[in-house]
């Protein structure tokens, strides 16, 4: 599947410094020129082949960053106003990529924990959790057009 670039979503390379205590990595500050609102900062695991998704936000904007092993994830846009209507992104992110996934509302994503060890995703939200601006949609379903298997290249 080629990765097509969604309008909204950004991928912003991160910092770790590390020295012989171990290491600082940042993730998002209050005056980084892509810092939105602050809403609430939680971290979601995964196990090795776990599937998280699909789901959609109609307010909030999510700022993925997983601080421990890699993820999966794929974010495909459902907007109607959209000019990247349909455009399907899949990006590998952790440890080997460590940067910031900014996800605008209305882009459907989910992702799959890859490799050997669980995975923790941190999500700097702009809006408190609010169960009724969230749609879920089931990971297999017809919803969106990914298929979770891995692909051999």
């Amino acid at each position: 599947m080629a990765t097509n670039p969604i309008e909204g979503v950004r991928v912003i390379p991160l910092k770790v410094i590390s020295d012989e205590r171990g290491s600082i990595m940042h993730m998002l500050r209050s005056d980084a020129p892509h810092f939105e609102e602050f809403g609430e900062v939680y971290f979601s695991t995964a196990y090795p082949g776990v599937v998280k998704g699909w789901h959609d936000h109609t307010r909030q904007t999510q700022n993925y960053a997983v601080v421990s092993g890699m993820i999966k994830l794929v974010l495909y846009d459902m907007r109607e106003s959209s000019p990247t209507r349909g455009a399907l992104m899949e990006l590998f992110i952790g440890d080997r990529n460590y940067c910031l996934v900014t996800i605008p509302p209305g882009v459907i994503n989910g992702y799959k924990c890859i490799g050997d060890r669980m995975a923790i995703v941190a999500n700097c939200a702009t809006i408190p959790h609010d169960p009724d601006e969230i749609i879920r949609y089931d990971p297999n379903g017809p919803t969106v057009p990914y298929d979770w298997d891995i692909v051999m290249r």
